[in-house]
């Protein structure tokens, strides 16, 4: 499976909300997670680990909408775009907007980082 066509199914799971499926079927095993972020989820390796932060994320927001664009393929990476309509518990509905880059080794995903949008001002 080339890059663009793992690209291409990997988003179609995610925009369909088939975000389990698609991460069991296409990360590697040691897959590495990058936050922008202080603290234990800056870095995260191994699928189960980011399995764990996938749960505490959907367990900690209301998701109201989920808007999924891409992919952009160069080379073995490529890029999605997220943008969520979302209430944090306790928390104010806002919306985010990020960036997901994603490097592909052996017809696996084997690394995800995340770009978040600058608040304007």
């Amino acid at each position: 499976m080339t890059t663009h066509e793992l690209a291409k199914a990997f988003t179609l799971l995610l925009a369909e909300g088939r975000t389990q499926e698609a991460c069991q079927t296409y990360w590697a095993e040691d897959v590495v997670a990058l936050e922008d972020m202080p603290g234990p989820m800056a870095r995260l390796q191994g699928a189960a680990a980011i399995a764990e932060k996938a749960a505490w994320w959907v367990s900690n927001h209301e998701v109201h909408g989920t808007r999924v664009d891409g992919p952009w393929v160069h080379g073995s990476q490529f890029a999605i775009r997220f943008t969520f309509d979302l209430t944090p518990k306790g928390g104010v509905r806002t919306s985010m907007d990020e960036i997901g880059l994603y490097t592909v080794v052996d017809g696996k995903i084997s690394e995800e980082r995340f770009f978040y949008a600058t608040p304007n001002g």
